[in-house]
Order: C-alpha cells, then sequence, then structure tokens
C-alpha cells in the first residue's frame, strides 16, 4: 500500500516522525511512505533540523512554497500536491492538522477522488476567524479515514452529521459508521486513536534529557522558570494585543523568569508593534530571555523543566500537559477543551489583567491531577491498522 503524507509546518513534521517511526518499525512490508514537504515553514531552524532530529526519511518531493497569502501559498501547493498525486498513484493521502498544506492536500487529492485520511480530525475552536477552523472543517467534510484524538472531537463530528457508533471500549476506543461497506468520501470511517504527539513526547523524553543540553546552557538547572511562546497572527499581527502579553510579561519577570523563544514572526513584529519603551523594557530585561526557535527536543527539555507555560500553540498547550504542567492559554478559545475542563489551563487571552489572575492562581493552586485522555502513547500503530482494514474492505 502507498501513502502520500503532506507535511509543511513545524508541528506536521513532528508528527510525521511518529507514524513514519511506526512504518519504520512495524509496517515497513506492508506501507511504502512518500513525504511531500510543501515549503510552508521553510527556515531551517523551523523546518530542516527536525528532519535531522527527529530521524524522518527525508522528503521525497519539496514543493518550496514559503510564505504568501493565503490564496496564494494554498494555490501554489495545490497544484503541486495534485501533479504528485496523478505521478505516484497513491491509495491515499495523509494529513495531518488544520494548515493551508492541509486544506491544499484535501483540495487537491479530492477533487481526483483520493481518500483522505485526516489525522487530529473533529476539532473544533467554534472561531471561523482563525483560518486553522475553515482548514479543518473543510478537510474533514472531504476525508474518508478519520482520526479524533479527542472525546470531544469524537462529539464535535457527530454534531456535523458524521454516522458513528461505538464499537467496543478501551483505552483507544474505536467508533467507525454503521456498515462494512468499502469506506469513501461519501461513508467515511471515524475513529477515537489518541494523540499522535502523545506517543512523540513519550517517546523523546527521555532521549531530549541526553540530546540536549538547553537547560544548562541557559542556567535553567534547579531554577523556576515560565516557557512562554507566542506566534499567532491574532496576536503577533495586533499591536494592542502583542503589547499586552508583553505588558504581562514583564510583571511576571518580577517574580520569576520568563523563556521565550521567538517565533519569526513574533520577531520581526516585536520592533514594529510594541512602542519604544515597551521593548525596551522587553529587551533590557534581564529576567526575560529571548532566544532563537528551538529544535522539538529543546522544546520537550524546557517543557519538562519549566514550572508553567504561556502560550498561544496548540500544540505547546497539549505537551505541557503531557508533562503535568499549568498553562495560560493566550487565545480566547482552545479546541483542546479537556485541558481546560481538567483545570489544567486557563484561558487568558491577549488580556494583561487575566493573565496575572491566572498566573495567580495556578500559584496558588498548582495542579495535581492530570487525567489520561490523551490515548496510550500507541496512537500511530493503531491508525495504519485501521488504515490498512479499510484498505481491504
Amino acid at each position: 500500500m502507498k501513502l502520500v503524507t503532506i507535511i509543511g509546518a513545524r508541528p506536521q513534521i513532528i508528527k510525521a516522525a511518529a507514524l513514519s517511526r511506526a512504518i519504520r518499525n512495524h509496517y515497513k512490508d506492508q506501507i511504502q511512505e512518500i513525504i511531500v514537504h510543501t515549503g510552508q515553514h521553510y527556515d531551517d531552524n523551523m523546518s530542516q533540523v527536525f528532519f535531522d532530529e527527529l530521524q524522518i526519511p527525508r522528503p521525497d518531493y519539496n514543493l518550496h512554497v514559503g510564505s504568501a497569502s493565503h490564496g496564494v501559498q494554498t494555490a501554489r501547493m495545490t497544484e503541486g500536491i495534485e501533479d504528485i498525486l496523478i505521478k505516484e498513484q497513491p491509495d491515499f493521502i495523509v494529513l495531518y492538522g488544520d494548515t493551508n498544506s492541509t486544506l491544499a492536500g484535501a483540495v487537491a487529492a479530492a477533487k481526483i477522488h483520493v481518500p483522505i485520511v485526516h489525522i487530529e480530525a473533529g476539532l473544533r475552536s467554534f472561531n471561523k476567524a482563525m483560518p486553522e477552523e475553515i482548514n479543518r472543517i473543510v478537510c474533514d467534510h472531504c476525508s474518508t479515514l478519520l482520526f479524533t484524538p479527542t472525546e470531544a472531537g469524537l462529539e464535535n463530528l457527530k454534531r456535523e452529521g458524521f454516522p458513528v457508533e461505538e464499537d467496543g471500549v478501551a483505552t483507544l476506543r474505536q467508533v467507525q459508521s454503521p456498515t462494512t461497506s468499502t469506506p469513501t468520501i461519501d461513508n467515511p470511517r471515524v475513529f477515537h486513536c489518541g494523540d499522535i504527539m502523545y506517543d512523540n513526547s513519550l517517546h523523546f523524553a527521555d532521549i531530549a534529557e541526553t540530546k540536549t543540553d538547553i537547560i544548562n546552557r541557559l542556567n535553567l538547572s534547579g531554577k523556576p522558570f515560565v516557557l512562554a511562546t507566542i506566534h499567532r497572527d491574532s496576536n503577533t499581527d495586533h499591536p494592542e494585543r502583542l503589547s499586552a502579553i508583553f505588558k504581562a510579561i514583564i510583571r511576571l519577570s518580577e517574580e520569576c523568569r520568563i523563556v521565550l523563544p521567538l517565533h519569526p514572526r513574533t520577531s520581526k513584529l516585536l520592533k514594529t508593534n510594541l512602542d519604544e519603551e515597551l521593548q525596551k523594557q522587553v529587551f533590557n530585561n534581564a529576567n526575560i530571555s529571548l532566544i532563537p526557535p528551538v529544535s522539538f527536543l529543546e522544546m520537550i527539555a524546557l517543557e519538562r523543566h519549566a514550572r508553567l507555560v504561556m502560550t498561544d500553540s496548540g500544540g505547546v498547550q497539549k505537551e505541557s500537559y503531557f508533562f503535568k504542567k499549568p498553562c495560560i492559554i493566550l487565545r480566547p478559545e482552545t479546541e483542546w477543551v479537556e485541558i481546560v475542563q481538567t483545570g489544567n489551563a486557563i484561558l487568558a487571552d491577549a488580556d494583561e489583567s487575566r493573565i496575572m489572575q491566572a498566573w495567580q492562581h495556578f500559584k496558588d493552586n498548582p495542579p495535581t491531577s492530570f487525567p489520561e485522555i490523551f490515548g496510550d502513547g500507541h496512537a500511530a500503530e493503531f491508525m495504519l491498522e485501521k488504515i490498512i482494514l479499510c484498505k481491504s474492505l
């Protein structure tokens, strides 16, 4: 069986590592994987380092799309992916998450009738002002096999009309449409499978401790610190929102060291969207460490050792939960509702006051319970088993 895997953004590269590893370790005689990198993230610090570090096979194709407006970027990727699908004639295309690469892959594949496997199906923020929300909805409704990581994702798909019924209850609970006929775009299968990023976090957690020295390099060993990440254009591109976040960071730095790996977009916009006085307070603050983008293993090490995580990244929200750290979410909503419902994350948006209230709450009430809501760390194997099974129907 031949799979074409589409990756383009850093989180997708990391997720693909788990699937490629499972193919290599368990299914290499049954599955051929063709990897297509769209080039959506084109900076070496945001892309190439992950292939090296996570031992992901080199892409068979790279579209080198780079940065552009949503329409231009998506159109270029759609054209390139369509050409590759026509040439390779795969049994399935595998799409991850909710980026423009995901949207382009879904449109290209659906139009020429290549069955789509969507990993991280069913996630919803219920905010269609987010480009990611549009991308994930379109991809779900073009897909033949939908793998949802959470119960909330499953319920979202049910509400949107996907016919599902339970088929046994276990740590990984299979849910599928009530028919044994061949799955198609009009007769999709839905599976609740656990989170593929949890697979990676478990696999690489101990490796990160020996393969990176970032904790010692930043002089963080044994010292409390807050790990912060900011990259969404809804925050970086709006001076009032970016300023509110950094005002809170400055206040937090009076109590705890802040470590902030700078996304290229954030790094660029700090100098244009923060006023001169605020820039001085940020750049001249010895307790705020602004560092270049970090590798996946370095990020895991930082997450494991941090006192608290503050982020607008969906992936980092989850990883904070995997490593049992409280999380302040710099967005008004989240698709990972479970981590808020369990009391381990707080939606603070880009609001200085709410960020400080969340910080105080977690200081006074550090979380102690992190229920196992993201599966058992074997989501990739589960998915591949189901893909093989559905191909045989």
